[in-house]
């Protein structure tokens, strides 16, 4: 029998213990089982074992460990363990209990065989054959359920060949090998337990994170798949600032955690445009709201078309017979001209698309002075009311500055609604990163104007993603897509302006980390070569 001394009994339960810290310890999953599968075969001095996972009514080999066979399989041995799940319920509908790892499970309980061999409660054909295949003698076994806190069983923990410290003979597991094993899996179950619930945890979190990215995206055809797009081309840079051995980044090695802290903020780095109205997101005239206010505008020169056509005809009815008068004729012809001339200004201010000057203002709100009278109700309007004067006098672009200062918010708004959630510790930057994609270099940016120096190597490379994919995307109704060599030389100008890291947009270029992305995400026209050398004197740079 493999007896126990007092003095093995009290080192095996120290070894008990150090192993259930180890398992408190263990974020990966196949480490996890090795240490479990092989605390146990220590614990035991058992030769071999094997680990099982239980997964809809299915036991499944996660790991098989032999000592004297030099056998490792799954785990952290790289190879596939080939052997067939196992059942537990036959084809009948049957609980399967002719198989010992099957019937501890439905049974919940611990069976400890000492000899195989000798014995006919079950079937041991399988483990014959394979003692016949490989020369190996499978005699005693020790199978346990794994049961976690709940008293749900997520596997089974199986041990073969007990060996005699003394002889080396194989021998049948003691009554204290079942105690320490049965501790062992109760512990095994939960730290199993446990690491799957975190990752679903992960899971779900990030799985919200990409819900949340999606339905911004697909609030607005104007910003198409931003936020999709932006973790792809922020993850690409990051990687290739892992891999940089320059004298900038050749020492910076961003962590796996601090990589995964980076591509959630690239997720949500625009959560805030939740809260953003959509007539000022998808503001693609300067009279846009809900509709676009050229309409009424049109109505009204339409009012003043017809008031010169009534004109026309009241003349010629004055004198029937005859033609109109020349006089009323040509008042009727220049006014038509003069709405056509009208409308087609109005219209052109009205698209964002040119630049409107001092001049154009001082015509607009001569125009906004000119009446149109309501002949039924008696009542009049300006052609151009105040508000319409206003939109139509922006000088750049469709947006007003409070209607800017709208679209800029969504950083704050993001920023409140990331820093509202209580993030693990090793993602607690997630707000500070993903708020500080808008951010300047020369500390120009917005909401906060955080110079360079303040801002972390993740926020500074989301903000060059961020601003590389509004440049390329191809989903911008507003504008033609444009080619790569045309939006680096672009973000290359900006980065003299003080907008980008110029360390970070240098590696961007000679890295070539966007070209993958390229591939993915723009239209083959838009993928040109690239003369780095070029774009990077730009920023005073030579090509690597």
């Amino acid at each position: 029998m493999n007896s126990l001394t007092n003095d093995r009994l009290l080192h095996s339960i120290e070894h008990l213990n150090a192993i259930g810290i180890a398992l408190s310890a263990e974020t990966d999953t196949p480490r996890l089982l090795e240490i479990i599968l092989l605390g146990a075969k220590e614990l035991t001095n058992a030769d071999g074992g094997s680990l099982y996972i239980l997964t809809d009514r299915t036991l499944s080999f996660e790991l098989i460990h032999t000592t004297s066979l030099g056998l490792h399989m799954g785990g952290t041995s790289g190879k596939p363990i080939t052997f067939p799940t196992i059942p537990l319920d036959r084809a009948d509908g049957s609980p399967n209990l002719n198989n010992v790892v099957t019937t501890a499970i439905i049974e919940q309980r611990l069976i400890n065989i000492p000899d195989a061999y000798q014995n006919d409660r079950f079937d041991f054909s399988g483990t014959r054959a394979f003692d016949q295949k490989t020369g190996y003698h499978s005699q005693s076994f020790l199978t346990v359920p794994m049961q976690d806190h709940e008293g749900r069983i997520i596997g089974a923990l199986q041990l073969i060949n007990a060996k005699d410290p003394a002889t080396g003979q194989t021998a049948p597991f003691s009554a204290a090998d079942e105690g320490l094993i049965a501790s062992l899996s109760s512990q095994a179950a939960i730290a199993i337990t446990r690491k799957r619930l975190i990752e679903g945890l992960e899971q779900l979190l990030l799985s919200l994170t990409r819900l949340i990215a999606n339905a911004i995206d697909d609030k607005s055809p104007h910003t198409g798949g931003h936020c999709r797009r932006v973790p792809a081309i922020t993850t690409a840079l990051a990687r290739a600032v892992n891999a940089d051995s320059g004298a900038v980044f050749g020492r910076t090695a961003l962590t796996a955690r601090e990589l995964d802290e980076l591509e959630m903020a690239a997720w949500l780095h625009d959560c805030g445009k939740i809260t953003t109205p959509e007539f000022v997101v998808d503001k693609h005239t300067k009279l846009e709201t809900i509709f676009d206010r050229i309409h009424l505008i049109d109505s009204r020169l339409e009012i003043l078309r017809r008031d010169a056509e009534i004109a026309l005809l009241k003349a010629r009815l004055a004198d029937v017979g005859n033609p109109p008068p020349s006089a009323a004729l040509a008042d009727y012809q220049t006014t038509v001209e003069r709405l056509a001339e009208i409308q087609a200004f109005i219209h052109k201010c009205n698209t964002g698309s040119i630049f409107v000057g001092e001049a154009e203002k001082q015509r607009l709100a001569e125009l906004a002075r000119e009446t149109v009278d309501f002949q039924e109700s008696g009542r009049s309007a300006a052609l151009l009311d105040g508000n319409e004067l206003y939109n139509l006098s922006v000088a750049r672009g469709t947006l007003t500055d409070e209607e800017r200062q709208v679209i800029n918010n969504h950083v704050l708004a993001s920023t409140r609604m990331l820093e509202a959630l209580p993030f693990p510790e090793h993602l607690s930057r997630v707000p500070q990163i993903a708020g500080g994609h808008h951010e300047r270099m020369d500390g120009k940016g917005y909401p906060h104007g955080i110079p360079a120096g303040q801002l972390p190597l993740q926020a500074r490379i989301l903000a060059i993603a961020d601003i590389f994919e509004a440049l390329t995307a191809s989903d911008r109704v507003y504008r033609k897509p444009i080619p790569l060599s045309e939006a680096l030389t672009i973000m290359a100008r900006m980065c003299n302006e003080g907008h980008m890291d110029k360390d970070l947009f240098e590696l961007l270029v000679r890295s070539e980390a966007y070209r993958d992305y390229a591939r993915e995400y723009l239209k083959p026209e838009q993928i040109d070569a690239v003369e780095q050398a070029s774009v990077l004197g730009i920023i005073g740079r030579q090509p690597g």
